[in-house]
Formats: structure tokens, C-alpha cells, sequence
């Protein structure tokens, strides 16, 4: 007979190997890093401009960053921090290369669906990607314990107290301590102060909101990442409201990303697990856009479809049952979303029951349906294979016109993303001066 003892001995054992598994799974050497992009690349995909144009721009001033010829001797390779120079020193018919950046906090984008595999990290991680090379400041949160993200993104080591369910510790003991003051006399709360909660949540309670955020392997994305452990957090957050009744679980990372500085990121991506618990419901209620990805099969609709049912009768709940508790503690019910989108992910133009698939979609769900899905190729599949986007692969490992052709693929998507990002920004700028 077997009981958890052994379960925890089983954690134990994998738990000391897990490391060099994930080193030699997920990248071939101890450090991820993000390589340079060439001079073809920045004009054609980022700065939209001719090479020989760019090459002239570079030439008639010596003091912009040069990148450096590879062995070759034909093309010169930029890091994305040169490039991101190159963004705020150069203009092209008057104009500079800085996106548009509204003004306001970043703009929260949840990737969720009920359903796995049909690519929620993989749209997470390239929408994040596109948006680092597009020039934005992106911020990652990992709340799916599989962590598929998190090892994308060059992170292996990583301490449940510094995932989410740190997050949810943390704003639990605040939001303890700010009831048990909301009376007259304490001792009148009927609830706990964060004094006698359980001593682990009262450890992670001391954390500055700074420490959850970690550096990747891009320079201008950061994440709050996740690991196997956590995946106890939809368990221990049962413990813990139980604990404090009035306690407004939903809304932890909402009041979290409150916190920080409008200015320290432009976009903030969460990449959230195939299902409907404390954390899905968490990232629900902090984002301001809902991206739903789906494959081009039935299984896929009919996941969507439970999906959208399943949170949207939770969230109907929530706000019927936490409407006065939320208003208390800054939040704002019901929930409302700027925009909902689905994005069909693994799709094939030539194959007639995607095409039949999307016709579905769009018949039901009408302009909510992206006009442009992610198209299945050679460096798609091996984006998923070997957590290296599209946009981390070297051209030069693959025929040029396979690599462009994915690229494009992403590309055409992320500019759809951004297009809806942007309306949804101005409309909050617009709010925030009435």
C-alpha cells in the first residue's frame, strides 16, 4: 500500500533531477540567450524601410550602433538593444520608429481557453516576442504550473513563493490587515488579520511587488513566472478562503499590477492553464482583453464553447455574490472586458475542414473571429518542439522562404493583436482624462 508519503518522496527524487531535465529539454545550454537579427530582417519585418536605405542611414553616422559582421562578411547582425537605439535615433521621412504608446497604464491581455494544447503558450510567447522587436516594454505572467512560458523564456529555477500563488499570499495578508482596519475597533472584525494567518503566507506577505517580476533572455520582457509547485495554489487558495471569507480572491492580481508604475511596461501577457480555477479567474479579472486561441477542429469549438459558458456563469457569481466586498476593496463588478477575440491557431488554408471549421467560427462568433489564424508550418511546429518562437529562430537553420513564410503568419496576427491593443488603449486614455 502506498499513501502521499510516498507521493512526497516521489516529488523528492524528481524534483533533484528536474533541473538537468529541463536543461536538456527545453535548451541546449545552461543560459538562454536571444540571438542578434540581421540588417535583411530589421528592414524588411521591423523598420519597413529598404535595406540599402538603412545601410545609408547607418553609414552617414558612425556613432549610431554598427552590429558586427559575422564570418560570412555579408551581413551585419544587431542586438535588440542596438536595435532599439537605432528606434530612438533614426527617422525615415521625419518620422521616428517608437510605436505608439498611448497614454495611461500597459494594457493587460489574457491567452486563455478551457482546452490544452490548442497553443495558448505558443501565441502568449509569440504575441510577447512581436511586441518586444515592435519596440514595447512587455511583462509576462505565467499562471499556468505546467510553466511552458517560464522555460521559454530562459528561466528553470524558480520558487513557488515567486509565482502567483506568492502574489495570492501576499495580497491575502494586505487585504487582511486593510478589513480588520476598516473598523472602528478591531477586535470587532469577525475575520483574521494577517497576524494569524498560517506563517508561510505570512512570510511571502512581507515581499515588495518588485520581487515576483524576474529578467529573461529579452531584454525589454520580463515575467512573473510559475513551476511545477504551484500547481497546489487552486488547493491552498480553497484553504485560505475558508480561512478569510471575505476575502476577494479574484481580484489578487488586479490590486497586484495596480501597484506598479503606468510607465514600467506597455503590455502585460498572461498565459493562463486549461481551466476555470482560482488563477484562470484571477487573469480574467485583471485583463482588459480576452484572447481566446482554438484549433481548427470540432473538439476545439466545442471546448470554446464550454469555455465561454463555464467562465462566463463564474464571473456572473462572482459579481452577484462579491458585489459589495469587491466595491470595498477597489474593484469594479461586473467585470467588464474592452474586447473578446478568438484566434484560430494550427490552421491550414488548404485543408477543407479548416476551412469549414472557420466558416463555423465566424458564422457564430461574426467579427469577434481574427481575420488572420496562425497558419501551421515546419518552424510553427518547431516553435512548440524546441520553446524557441518564431522570431528566436535563425533563418539560416531552415530554408529562408520556410522561416518568412511563418514569420508572416505570426506577423499578420500580431498586427491584428496590436491593432486591437491600441483601440482598446485609446479608448482607456480617453476615460482617463474625463
Amino acid at each position: 500500500m502506498r499513501d502521499h508519503s510516498d507521493l512526497q518522496d516521489m516529488n523528492e527524487r524528481s524534483l533533484a533531477q528536474q533541473t538537468a531535465v529541463r536543461r536538456a529539454t527545453f535548451s541546449p545550454g545552461e543560459t538562454k540567450t536571444l540571438r542578434p537579427f540581421s540588417i535583411w530582417e530589421i528592414s524588411q519585418f521591423m523598420f519597413d524601410v529598404p535595406a540599402d536605405t538603412l545601410r545609408k542611414k547607418l553609414a552617414d553616422d558612425p556613432s549610431l550602433p554598427q552590429g558586427e559582421t559575422q564570418e560570412d562578411g555579408r551581413q551585419r547582425w544587431f542586438t535588440l538593444e542596438e536595435i532599439n537605439e537605432l528606434r530612438l535615433r533614426i527617422k525615415f521621412r521625419g518620422k521616428n520608429l517608437k510605436p505608439e504608446r498611448p497614454k495611461g497604464r500597459a494594457m493587460r491581455v489574457a491567452v486563455s481557453n478551457f482546452k490544452g494544447g490548442v497553443g495558448k503558450t505558443v501565441v502568449a510567447q509569440h504575441l510577447a516576442n512581436a511586441a518586444a522587436l515592435d519596440g514595447y516594454r512587455v511583462l509576462c505572467i505565467d499562471f499556468d504550473p505546467q510553466a511552458t512560458l517560464t522555460h521559454s523564456m530562459g528561466l528553470n529555477e524558480v520558487k513557488e513563493t515567486n509565482t502567483v500563488w506568492g502574489i495570492m499570499c501576499r495580497d491575502l495578508c494586505r487585504e487582511a490587515d486593510r478589513i480588520t482596519e476598516s473598523y472602528d475597533d478591531p477586535d470587532d472584525c469577525p475575520y483574521p488579520s494577517s497576524d494569524e494567518l498560517p506563517e508561510d503566507v505570512q512570510s511571502i506577505g512581507a515581499q515588495r511587488f518588485q520581487d515576483f517580476i524576474q529578467p529573461t533572455c529579452w531584454p525589454t520582457i520580463d515575467i512573473i513566472p510559475s513551476c511545477a509547485n504551484a500547481a497546489f495554489v487552486e488547493f491552498a487558495s480553497a484553504q485560505y478562503r475558508s480561512l478569510h471569507k471575505a476575502w476577494s480572491f479574484f481580484g489578487c492580481v488586479a490590486r497586484y499590477l495596480d501597484e506598479l508604475p503606468d510607465d514600467q511596461y506597455d503590455l502585460i501577457i498572461f498565459d493562463c492553464p486549461p481551466a476555470i480555477g482560482y488563477q484562470s479567474l484571477n487573469a480574467a479579472f485583471a485583463a482588459d482583453i480576452l484572447y481566446i486561441p482554438s484549433g481548427p477542429g470540432y473538439w476545439e469549438y466545442d471546448s470554446t464553447t464550454s469555455y465561454l459558458g463555464q467562465l462566463g456563469d463564474a464571473m456572473q457569481d462572482i459579481s452577484e455574490g462579491f458585489a459589495t466586498l469587491a466595491e470595498d476593496a477597489g474593484l469594479t463588478l461586473p467585470k467588464r472586458f474592452h474586447d473578446v477575440r478568438l484566434l484560430m491557431t494550427r490552421f491550414e488554408n488548404t485543408n477543407p475542414l479548416h476551412l469549414a471549421m472557420m466558416d463555423a467560427f465566424r458564422n457564430v462568433f461574426g467579427a469577434d473571429v481574427c481575420a488572420n489564424p496562425i497558419e501551421m508550418t515546419r518552424a510553427v511546429e518547431q516553435s512548440g518542439r524546441f520553446q524557441m518562437s518564431v522570431y528566436e529562430q535563425d533563418y539560416r537553420q531552415m530554408t529562408r522562404e520556410t522561416w518568412k513564410r511563418a514569420r508572416q503568419s505570426f506577423d499578420r496576427a500580431y498586427d491584428e493583436f496590436r491593432n486591437t491593443l491600441l483601440a482598446s488603449w485609446k479608448r482607456q486614455s480617453e476615460q482617463g482624462k474625463d
